[in-house]
């Protein structure tokens, strides 16, 4: 199983990528249920996929009924809004529907942004 630190090594290696590594987590996770994978906190330094890989993780574990490790609370929101479709068409709509646990960090996602087929 794959730890969220070796998820944020990943992107850190291709951040073009990030998406790949981002969701086969995402999968990973709610298939497992298992917090150890988020136990230890990533190495920061990367600020949007920081506050990504937080917001993620909250948003999860809300979803499982898992308690969300202490160490994501200090995880701090982008300066400046992150519009992650980077499509000018979808701001509005992103705004409106981003999910509370993107948002508050100031990221902006489509509400079904973590559904997978």
């Amino acid at each position: 199983m794959t730890t969220i630190r070796q998820v944020k090594q990943e992107i850190r290696q291709d951040t073009e990528n990030w998406l790949v590594p981002f969701m086969d987590f995402v999968d990973e996770f709610r298939r497992h249920r298992d917090l150890s994978l988020v136990r230890e906190p990533f190495e920061t330094g990367e600020e949007r996929f920081d506050a990504m890989l937080a917001s993620m993780i909250e948003c999860l574990c809300d979803e499982l009924g898992l308690e969300t490790p202490d160490w994501v609370w200090d995880i701090p929101s982008c300066r400046d809004p992150w519009f992650v479709s980077g499509m000018e068409d979808l701001k509005a709509i992103s705004i409106v529907e981003s999910p509370v646990w993107f948002r508050r960090r100031k990221i902006f996602v489509l509400e079904n942004f973590l559904d997978r087929v």
